[in-house]
């Protein structure tokens, strides 16, 4: 049964940092390239940061490029994104994708007021 479970979420002021975590079981994670999507109150799911199933390839969407970054360690069955500058526009729900099964978490919300 394939499992993804986000955490690190919470509240942060403007210009602070965060790490989410997203553990990922029942499928073999290092195979799977992954990503993070974030959901804001009234608008889309939006992707934001990719990476290849070694860790060797990234990318990421033009509001985050420079402040976020996507990280996994396989050893673990763990996928990161580490996110620094965070603006109150960074609000929402984010949640981790695996490409190969097409499953998502349920995603930890971050908050981003003073």
């Amino acid at each position: 049964q394939v499992q993804l479970v986000e955490s690190g979420g919470g509240l942060v002021q403007p210009g602070g940092s965060l790490t989410l975590s997203c553990a990922a079981s029942g499928f073999t994670f290092n195979r799977s390239a992954m990503s993070w999507f974030r959901q804001a109150p009234g608008k889309e799911r939006e992707w934001i940061a990719l990476i290849s199933s070694s860790g060797d390839s990234k990318s990421y969407s033009d509001p985050v490029v420079g402040r976020f970054t996507i990280s996994r360690d396989n050893a673990k069955n763990t996928l990161y994104l580490q996110m620094n500058s965070l603006k109150p526009e960074d609000t929402a729900v984010y949640y981790c994708h695996s490409q190969m099964t097409g499953y998502w978490g349920k995603g930890t919300q971050v908050t981003v007021s003073s």
